[in-house]
C-alpha cells in the first residue's frame, strides 16, 4: 500500500507557487513509482501537469500527460478522471477552448460513473468556463446542485467557488443586481468558512459589481476598507487599487485615481496570464497611473 504522505500529495499545492508545487511533486514520484501503484502515479502525474500549465509550459504539460494517457488502463478511475480534467485545463488556458470542452463532458462523465462528487463538480465548473453565459450559469447551477447535495467534504469545499463561479455569469451576462445577490451568498459562505483571503476576495466582488451598478460610493467604500485590511497585513492587492482607482475616476477624482492606477500596474504587470490576455487592460492602467 502506498505511503499515507504519498495519498495525501494534494495537500501540497500551492496555487501561488505552482513551480515550487511541482518541485515537491516531481520529488515525489520516485517513491510514488516505487510503490507499485499505477493510478496513484498517474495521479500524481496529473497534478505535475497542472503546475506546468499554471507556469504557461503548455508543450510539457501535454507531454506529461501523454504519459499518463499511454498508461491508464481501460475503463473509468480517478486517474482518467483527472488527467481528462487537466488535458482540458492545458486545452483551454492555450486558447484551446473548442479541443478542451469534449475533455470536460468526459471527465464529468467519468467522475459521476466512479462517484466521486468533488471531481464532478470540478468538471461541471470547467464546462461553466468554456460554454456561452446561459450554458454556463446551467453547468454552474448542475455543480452547486451536485455539492450541495453531497456528503463528501471535497464536494462541498466547491461551494463558495461555484458561488462566485455564478456571480460572475450572471455580471458578464449584465444581470448585476442577481450577481450582487449571489457575491452576497458567496460572502456569507466564506465568511463562515473563516478562511480571511476568500473572504477578502468575495468583499472585492461585492465591491466590484456595486460600480457596475452605479453605486460609485458604496463600491469606494469597500474597496478602501478592503485596502486598509491589506495594509494591516503588510501588503496590498493590485486589483483592490485598480478598483480604487476605476471609482474615483469614475467620481471625477483622476489626480487621487492616479497612485492606486499606478500601484494596480505595478502588482498586476508580474502577472503572466494577465500580460497574456488582457494587454489593453495593462496598458490601460499604465497610462492612467503616469507609469513612463
Amino acid at each position: 500500500m502506498a505511503d499515507l504522505s504519498l495519498t495525501d500529495f494534494d495537500s501540497l499545492w500551492d496555487y501561488g507557487d505552482p513551480a515550487a508545487t511541482e518541485t515537491r511533486f516531481q520529488g515525489l514520484l520516485p517513491a510514488a513509482e516505487a510503490s507499485g501503484d499505477a493510478d496513484l502515479v498517474a495521479q500524481l502525474m496529473t497534478q505535475i501537469a497542472r503546475t506546468q500549465g499554471f507556469q504557461r509550459r503548455f508543450d510539457d504539460a501535454h507531454r506529461t500527460l501523454d504519459q499518463v494517457e499511454a498508461a491508464l488502463p481501460p475503463g473509468n478511475s480517478l486517474a482518467r478522471v483527472r488527467y481528462l480534467l487537466e488535458r482540458g485545463r492545458v486545452l483551454n488556458s492555450s486558447g484551446q477552448r473548442e479541443q478542451a470542452r469534449p475533455q470536460f463532458l468526459q471527465a464529468f462523465e467519468a467522475a459521476q460513473q466512479v462517484g466521486d462528487d468533488g471531481y464532478a463538480v470540478d468538471a461541471a465548473h470547467m464546462m461553466g468556463i468554456v460554454e456561452p453565459p446561459q450554458e454556463a450559469l446551467e453547468w454552474n447551477r448542475r455543480a452547486l446542485a451536485i455539492a450541495d447535495a453531497s456528503d463528501q467534504p471535497r464536494a462541498r469545499q466547491w461551494l463558495g467557488s461555484l458561488y462566485n463561479n455564478i456571480g460572475w455569469t450572471y455580471h458578464d451576462m449584465g444581470d448585476f443586481e442577481q450577481a450582487l445577490e449571489i457575491f452576497r451568498k458567496a460572502l456569507a459562505w466564506r465568511e463562515a468558512a473563516g478562511d480571511p483571503d476568500t473572504t477578502r476576495i468575495a468583499e472585492w466582488c461585492i465591491g466590484r459589481t456595486l460600480r457596475s451598478l452605479g453605486r460609485l460610493a458604496e463600491a469606494l467604500d469597500v474597496q478602501r476598507a478592503l485596502h486598509a485590511e491589506y495594509l494591516k497585513t503588510g501588503s496590498r492587492d493590485g486589483y483592490v487599487d485598480e478598483e480604487l482607482g476605476e471609482c474615483l475616476l469614475a467620481l471625477g477624482q483622476p489626480e487621487a485615481a492616479r497612485p492606486h492606477f499606478a500601484d494596480a500596474y505595478t502588482a498586476l504587470s508580474q502577472d503572466s496570464w494577465l500580460v497574456a490576455n488582457e494587454p489593453d487592460r495593462l496598458a490601460r492602467l499604465k497610462e492612467l497611473g503616469g507609469v513612463s
